[in-house]
């Protein structure tokens, strides 16, 4: 079989409009992940025993339920229970969001709870408020630990994205099967994604090992 590489770029606006779309994806699940993370790692830091249940009963289920499931139950079954009609693109995103939220949450919590006690008590001796004791102690320090497993699941959630072709999102691996399917050369458009996708998440996962050799070394 030849490999005929001038069909990709005969058809390049479609996979650069499926490429933005999986951007798009990834963006508002990113957003809404960070957001809902962070107020779930906050409920299980208050010393609340209801709080901290809530938010450990919310990450083991979408911890614990395949995307993809949920993907197609909010797009298929949230229609039919409340009378809605649903936005493949929406309902992908956010569920994936959803999904992020759970991960990140522990990633929250795992950075924060890694800072030394001995910071944090250094910090209450020197009359710290609370406000100042984690803009100055607590944060910096978590945060630093927290990029590589942030970087490495940034990873996984843009992979993620490509679930959101079994609702008919037209992101860049459902258009490359579109456009394989129309001129019936699936080797050609289904390699350039594969190339497409490796070339972002390689040099990401390259970072992300630096970023814990590094860690590990302090």
């Amino acid at each position: 079989m030849e490999f005929r590489y001038q069909i990709i770029f005969q058809n390049y606006p479609l996979l650069i409009e499926g490429f933005w779309i999986t951007v798009q994806v990834t963006l508002i699940a990113l957003t809404l992940g960070v957001t809902l993370g962070a107020l779930i790692c906050a409920m299980r830091l208050t010393g609340s025993r209801t709080l901290d249940r809530l938010a450990a009963s919310y990450i083991v289920f979408f911890r614990a339920t395949p995307e993809m499931v949920l993907i197609f139950w909010g797009y298929f079954c949230v229609p039919l229970i409340f009378q809605m009609k649903v936005s493949g693109l929406w309902t992908g995103s956010i569920t994936l969001g959803l999904v992020t939220a759970a991960y990140l949450a522990e990633i929250f919590r795992a950075g924060i709870k890694a800072v030394p006690v001995g910071e944090v008590e250094a910090a209450i001796a020197l009359g710290l408020k609370a406000f100042p004791k984690w803009r100055f102690v607590i944060l910096p320090q978590a945060l630093r630990l927290m990029i590589p497993p942030l970087v490495n699941y940034f990873t996984e959630l843009l992979k993620n994205t490509t679930l959101l072709s079994g609702i008919g999102v037209a992101e860049l691996a459902l258009q490359a099967y579109l456009l394989g399917g129309q001129t019936f050369r699936y080797v050609e458009f289904l390699s350039a994604i594969a190339l497409i996708y490796f070339a972002i998440i390689f040099p990401l996962s390259l970072l992300s090992r630096q970023l814990e050799h590094r860690e590990a070394r302090r």
